[in-house]
């Protein structure tokens, strides 16, 4: 078992950036794959990118890769945590962000955090 909680989120305008993070803390939190999801206002929940247990390999949805970075840091020995650094939004990125966590061996994520609100407009 494992808990996330995520910090950052707020309003900004378009070509402005922002940064999220997600603590991950719980048993072997060490082991768990990090993703982010979001959703928008009247859409699905959708894929935003996954970073492995390493910090090392990272894959993005085609809709934020160039624009969108993660990053993995091991905190201490009780939690890591991961860092959405969000470049040149655009106002089609507003939505409620989630980090999640899965071990590598499962198909879906298993963990969810509490949500955060990313705003873009002028």
């Amino acid at each position: 078992q494992v808990q996330l909680v995520e910090s950052g989120g707020g309003s900004v305008q378009p070509g402005d950036s922002l940064s999220l993070s997600c603590t991950i803390s719980g048993r072997a939190f060490e082991l768990y794959v990090m993703g982010w999801f979001r959703q928008a206002p009247g859409k699905e929940r959708e894929f935003v990118g996954a970073v492995d247990r390493s910090g090392l390999v990272a894959d993005y949805a085609d809709s934020v890769k160039g624009r969108f970075t993660l990053s993995r840091d091991i905190a201490d020995s009780t939690k890591s945590i991961v860092y959405l650094r969000m470049n040149s939004l655009k106002p089609e990125d507003t939505a409620v962000y989630y980090c999640a966590a899965k071990l590598a061996d499962d198909h879906a994520y298993n963990f969810w955090g509490q949500g955060t609100q990313v705003t873009v407009e002028s």
